[in-house]
């Protein structure tokens, strides 16, 4: 199992068998080189854990636990979690300020904890085996390696992920594998399992004036980032050039005495190109700034994300995020990047589209109208990022019941085509999306941080970057950060179609004008075109051969009409056909194949392709 996660800890690693509880972990040196070997043990060494992640209040705490009557080896973070266990009992979770996932053995009690950091940064999935065992682990390949472990599939699940682009927790795409829920603790005690919440995320109930705001943004991201700063190994930040991650730039450098290394990566095509903006910032900071340009290797890269991604995953900027965290890993060991900023700070353009469309769906009959006159339009059937293409996925959304806007909002596969697509063999029950609770913008906010986030966001990053061994931190996910976010005065989250308000203003001084300016692009890929060029064969190859003829699950001519609408260019399918493809290459990889791959690179898709 640790040998199967040998990428996420290349430094040290070990199993360690305490009683009827083992314990195995790999360690990527970042803090506390020489002295912060695990596993960690109490005075008695009768309170044994094992921590992946980074704690950014750790001297604090050390401090505090000392004071105590703890005594606390080396200088790092990992010791003290199992004397705040001593102190705070199975609660201690919320004594930490970090990212983790963590499992702690009790000897004395037969107590097993298994613990996750509030938003869900580090996974951690466990099983209840056929023989009773509980088995855990960071990733679902190390669980793999157990040969009592199920691999059938949950098909409910794979209807999720093709609504979503990814498996909605706390269940997986297998149907014994279930995820531990961010900011909870499971508890095995006596061969009963426990899962609760330790936090929960709520608005601060406060009247502060505008300026009063801005300062406090100022403040709080810009201790989120100094306190990500901490490292004994080699630090950058990964920059796109959007407003988020030049924030992050912009006071990493105000905070260092060196030259921040930054890196970015963009494409051929000038739609989904952001190395301009980024160049801008690092020019404006001084930065040692590196740039990667993606060529599509098909058989050589696809693999690579299918590995990584060890459930069904289907959000393009995987690839993207894969590689800039492979160039940056070339020159530093931790990075920090903006993720979590458009949740924190709304940013997202869907926030101002959910309010539009429920003003368009009062007026009879425009919204439906509306969309057949745009889909009409050759731009508005086949290019995404068009305002014709933009418009009629808005009037289609306003056409919907309110209940159902923001779900098609952010829907791969709607209802309708996931019914035409599975056989009548597979019939997974038709999942539906949870709707945000409450009105508002902050709803959709706290929506997205409870689902969006954890379910697809945060797998990418950590997956991405611990895939190459890279440490990501993201300040914007600091809980703080999150807490004042949703705190904010509407007045501050939107203004006409402009988003994040708050973080524009507060860092206006702070970032070149053309940066500032810019609305939300997202991290994508230029999925059309390669649909069309690159992988065309290879996708009809995949999904149309016989492995995936047998297996009975999506209808071959349904498959078929996608790929030849998208073709013909009458329609565009290139991110349901990307989720269909890393659908494909999951079940092969994981599901079907006797031995997992090692790694990307012990296979190639054009050796699958060929079966």
């Amino acid at each position: 199992m640790i040998d199967a996660l040998r990428h996420r800890g290349p430094d040290e690693g070990g199993v360690d068998a305490l009683g009827h509880c083992v314990l195995g972990h790999r360690r990527l040196k970042v803090i506390d080189l020489d002295t912060g070997s695990q596993p960690v043990t109490n005075e008695q060494g009768d309170v044994t854990c094992v921590f992946n992640g980074e704690l950014y209040e750790f001297r604090a705490l050390r401090e505090e636990l000392a004071a105590r009557g703890h005594r606390i080896p080396g200088t790092g973070d990992t010791p003290v979690l199992p004397h705040a266990y001593e102190e705070y009992g199975t609660a201690f979770p919320k004594h930490l300020h970090g990212m983790f996932a963590l499992a702690l053995w009790d000897a004395a009690r037969d107590r097993l904890v298994l613990a996750r950091d509030r938003i869900g940064k580090k996974p951690l999935l466990y099983a209840e085996l056929p023989d009773g065992t509980l088995a855990f682990a960071s990733e679902l390949k190390a669980l793999l390696r157990l040969p009592s472990l199920s691999r059938e599939v949950d098909l409910d699940r794979l209807d999720a992920f093709l609504a979503l682009q990814y498996v909605p927790g706390p269940e997986t795409a297998l149907r014994g594998v279930k995820k531990v829920p961010p900011g909870h603790v499971l508890v095995w005690e006596g061969g009963a399992i426990t899962v609760e919440p330790y936090w929960r995320l709520e608005p601060e109930p406060v009247e502060r004036s505008d300026e009063e705001w801005l300062e406090l943004v100022r403040e709080t991201v810009g201790a989120a980032v100094r306190r990500r700063l901490i490292a004994d190994v080699p630090l950058g930040a990964l920059l796109s050039g959007g407003i988020d991650s030049s924030i992050v730039v912009a006071l990493m450098a105000q905070a260092s005495s060196e030259p921040v290394r930054t890196f970015t990566i963009g494409f051929p095509d000038a739609r989904y190109d952001e190395r301009a903006y980024a160049r801008t910032v690092a020019k404006r900071y001084g930065t040692r700034h590196q740039e990667l340009e993606v060529e599509l290797d098909a058989a050589e890269l696809l693999p690579r994300v299918a590995w990584a991604f060890d459930e069904p995953f289907g959000d393009e900027a995987a690839l993207p995020s894969l590689l800039v965290s492979e160039l940056a890993r070339e020159h530093v060991t931790v990075a920090l990047a903006g993720d979590g900023g458009d949740e924190a700070f709304a940013g997202y353009e869907r926030y101002r589209a959910h309010g539009l469309a429920a003003t368009l769906g009062r007026v009879p009959f425009l919204p439906g109208f509306g969309a057949r006159a745009l889909r009409s339009l050759p731009s508005g059937r086949s290019e995404p990022r068009s305002p014709a293409f933009r418009a009629a996925r808005l009037a289609e959304v306003a056409a919907a019941r309110a209940g159902h806007r923001y779900a098609r909002l952010t829907e791969v596969f709607s209802p309708e085509l996931r019914e035409r697509l599975w056989t009548d063999e597979a019939r997974p029950a038709r999942y539906s999306p949870p709707t945000p609770s409450g009105d508002g913008i902050r709803a959709l906010q706290l929506h997205d941080i409870q689902t969006y986030l954890p379910g697809d966001l945060l797998v990418k990053a950590d997956l991405a970057s611990m895939a190459h061994s890279l440490e990501l931190r993201s300040p914007f996910l600091d809980h703080e950060v999150l807490e004042l976010g949703l705190s904010l005065p509407d007045r501050l989250r939107t203004k006409g179609l402009q988003g994040k308000i708050a973080l524009r203003r507060a860092f206006a001084a702070d970032l070149p004008e053309r940066v500032a300016a810019r609305g939300k692009t997202g991290f994508g890929a230029p999925l059309g075109r390669w649909f069309r060029e690159d992988l065309r064969e290879l996708a009809s190859d995949l999904l149309l051969d016989r492995r995936a003829r047998e297996r009975g699950h999506l209808r071959p001519a349904e498959v078929k009409r996608l790929l030849h609408e998208h073709v013909s260019g009458s329609r565009d399918h290139g991110h349901r056909l990307w989720c269909l493809l890393m659908l494909e290459l999951w079940q092969r990889f994981y599901v079907e194949s006797e031995a997992l791959p090692a790694s990307a690179l012990d296979t190639r898709v054009d050796s699958l392709a060929a079966s």
